[in-house]
């Protein structure tokens, strides 16, 4: 049985905004370091930081919230799944939510939003929604 490593990043994410916690511990992957630094220079996320050593890493993720309780991460909708991968052209990306989201992109350059892969004139596949 598979395990949809980035849906647990960003349900595990949501999970803990949603429950007021300020940091969030989750197994470690190269692959979801990038998507974290991707959601904090978005401003999604305060920080993120790896723990511990082999085998048993973990990423560490410091949540941001507007005001006192509500988290910045409202919701997440997860486009790509294990069952069907989603693959976008230059010219299918589109906004999320009126430009107020982010489409979380995999491309040969690397995982970048859904804007910056259009600027870049490149596709991929599409990971998630966020807003």
């Amino acid at each position: 049985m598979s395990r949809d490593i980035i849906s647990e990043l960003i349900i595990g994410i949501k999970n803990a905004g949603t429950a007021d916690k300020e940091t969030v511990h989750l197994p470690y992957s190269n692959f979801k370091a990038n998507i974290a630094e991707i959601l904090k220079k978005e401003g999604f996320i305060e920080s993120f930081s790896k723990i511990g050593k082999n085998p048993k890493r973990v990423l560490e993720i410091e949540l941001a919230y507007k005001a006192k309780n509500t988290p910045k991460i409202k919701d997440v909708v997860r486009v790509s799944k294990l069952s069907k991968r989603v693959y976008l052209n230059n010219k299918d990306i589109r906004k999320v939510k009126n430009g107020f989201g982010k489409l979380i992109m995999s491309t040969s350059e690397g995982v970048m939003t859904g804007e910056q892969a259009k600027e870049s004139g490149l596709g991929g596949e599409a990971l998630f929604k966020i807003w």
